[in-house]
């Protein structure tokens, strides 16, 4: 990643694309570019396969549950 940032959402009533869509758009408004990559806790893709706007979704063990890592991939 070029450019990254660090997002925490914790909210229970708030479901896993509408908390990516929340981090990209603050990641937009912020640096003035759409994120294309974001790191996951693997549990939190447990039962879940998000459909989010043209951003992949991985996971890794490094980012802690409820934390969404997102940047610009190359």
């Amino acid at each position: 990643m070029n450019t990254g940032m660090l997002w925490f959402d914790n909210d229970p009533k708030t479901n896993l694309e509408e908390k990516i869509a929340r981090a990209t758009d603050y990641y937009n408004k912020k640096y003035g570019q759409r994120p294309t990559l974001c790191f996951v806790h693997p549990s939190m893709l447990a039962n879940n396969n998000p459909r989010t706007r043209d951003i992949e979704v991985r996971t890794n063990q490094m980012v802690l549950p409820n934390h969404f890592w997102l940047g610009v991939f190359g």
